[in-house]
């Protein structure tokens, strides 16, 4: 009797450690790519803040103490990959999340497969990862390209003449394929009549600001040229070539606040984008607004700033659901329509391809004169719910 109770409570203390296990989670970001590195720093900022809120302050979930594993792959795919695979097999990482840009992710996919692990992606936005390279084992809380596209749509329902310039990568090929397809299912009457594609590190857009004006002047007004572009935006560039004579308004995109702080000379302009700290009224972005106002010189929070929290609370979410198991099913299982609060509100893993669901911003670019200070560039014209956004499934054959 005795051997019995004392082996009872040697199983109870091995459970007892086995559960006060450290969590290990990888953070994989292109800190090192020259275009990229805001967007990597930011992810990696809104993370640690993400758990900081979620966890206030403990970094303990579920008893288990989270350790972040910090990686840079330079967003180069082969690095992307190697990293992950040495995070899962060396450094015994339970959860992985990453990474900034789409190509790498991309590389990143089959390795989560084949070592049956969960990868959070974040912040890369290409469609097809949760697309035509599905698998199971990946969650996505970053937007992908048709939530650009289909929040877009949302903002240009009315006639109108549409020229597109986006870089000549995954993303930009990606984002005006959705962007025709979001504007044909939503029913806008708006029209593309021309679309140009230029190398991500192009510094000369003459040639291609030509032919989108040359296209664009012969088309029924309004006249509007859209830039998708990532990092550095073209859009002082291309208003040098003064669209404006031949009534072409220039429609900036979403962007980071130093790039946006910059478009003033567009005020009235309307677009669609993922985030702006003022927009969403929650109590978890008034905290990151605050918080990182108070560590980063008086700088609000940047859009990958919050894509980072969100994959956070992705990851302590799906902890709390499991009661700490880090057992790749049971994440699974809890993961699949999973709702989880992030700075610009509840978002849902969507089952089918698990794709984050998620609302998006129709905004205003406002005149120097109305801004109260330098980071008040824009004002909301609508927030897009989640269920007006027809993001499709296009995980199956």
């Amino acid at each position: 009797m005795r051997n019995t109770v004392w082996a009872a409570i040697s199983l109870l203390a091995c459970t007892a450690l086995a559960q006060a296990a450290p969590l290990k989670v990888a953070l994989i970001t292109s800190k090192s790519h020259p275009a990229f590195e805001a967007y990597a720093r930011q992810t990696e900022a809104g993370f640690m803040l993400g758990l900081e809120y979620l966890t206030q302050g403990t970094m303990t979930v579920e008893g288990r103490k989270i350790v972040v594993i910090n990686k840079d792959d330079q967003g180069k795919p082969d690095m992307a990959k190697a990293l992950l695979t040495e995070a899962y097999v060396d450094d015994g990482a339970d959860i992985a999340v990453g990474t900034t840009t789409s190509g790498a992710a991309l590389a990143m996919l089959p390795v989560a497969a084949e070592m049956k692990k969960v990868l959070v992606v974040e912040a890369a936005v290409a469609s097809d990862i949760t697309g035509k390279f599905y698998n199971r084992y990946i969650f996505k809380t970053s937007r992908n390209s048709f939530h650009d596209a289909c929040a877009g749509a949302a903002a240009t329902m009315a006639p109108a003449s549409l020229a597109f310039l986006a870089q000549d990568n995954v993303f930009g090929k990606d984002g005006i394929a959705a962007a025709r397809d979001c504007l044909s299912k939503m029913g806008s009457k708006a029209k593309v009549v021309h679309e140009e594609y230029a190398p991500p590190a192009s510094t000369d857009f003459t040639a291609p600001g030509q032919r989108l004006i040359d296209a664009l002047k012969k088309a029924p007004e309004p006249r509007f040229l859209v830039v998708a572009w990532a990092g550095s935006s073209p859009v002082n560039k291309l208003a040098n070539l003064q669209p404006g004579r031949y009534n072409i308004t220039l429609v900036p995109g979403g962007n980071l606040l130093p790039v946006m702080k910059g478009w003033s000379a567009y005020a009235g302009s309307e677009g669609s984008l993922y985030y702006y700290y003022d927009f969403p009224t929650n109590a978890m972005n008034r905290w990151l607004v605050a918080e990182h106002k108070k560590r980063f010189a008086g700088t609000p929070p940047d859009f990958f700033v919050a894509g980072g929290a969100a994959a956070a609370s992705a990851v302590v979410q799906a902890l709390r659901a499991t009661k700490g198991s880090s057992d790749t099913e049971k994440l699974i299982t809890a993961m699949e329509g999973m709702n989880f609060e992030t700075p610009k509100g509840t978002m849902t893993f969507r089952k089918e391809d698990h794709q984050a669901m998620q609302p998006m911003y129709h905004f205003r670019i406002k005149a120097k004169d109305k801004q109260k200070n330098e980071w008040d560039l824009l004002e909301l014209v609508r927030e897009i719910p989640a269920n007006q956004l027809p993001i499709p499934i296009n995980n199956k054959p």
